[in-house]
């Protein structure tokens, strides 16, 4: 049975926040420019807001919730391909942030 309702409210730990707002800086640093990205630009730029904010819950609207869990998503694809392909030492940075990136996305995304 399809559940109902989902919730946007999300706590997320010191370690994940650092995590979630560089990866939503890097976000906006690639898209900036470009015109047609207006609404990811516009997401981007609220989630970094809410992340910067002081409170414990973190409340994402449902676009918020679903172009993040995205855009992690096809950064966890984009890093297992180039692990494959790299050396021992790159491997072993690409295979911690790529770690993180799973393991935020099985805790605060799976469903």
């Amino acid at each position: 049975m399809k559940k109902l309702f989902t919730n946007y409210n999300f706590e997320f730990n010191k370690n994940e926040r650092k995590i979630l707002k560089t990866f939503c800086n890097q976000t906006l640093k690639q898209i900036e420019g470009d015109k047609k990205y207006f609404s990811e630009i516009k997401v981007f730029n609220s989630i970094l807001d809410k992340l910067e904010s002081n409170s414990e819950t973190i409340k994402l609207t449902k676009e918020e919730r679903i172009k993040l869990k995205h855009q992690i998503t096809e950064n966890v694809k984009h890093l297992r391909n180039r692990i494959d392909k790299i050396w021992f030492l790159k491997k072993w940075l690409y295979r911690s942030m790529l770690n993180q990136y799973e393991n935020i996305l099985e805790i605060h995304f799976k469903g």
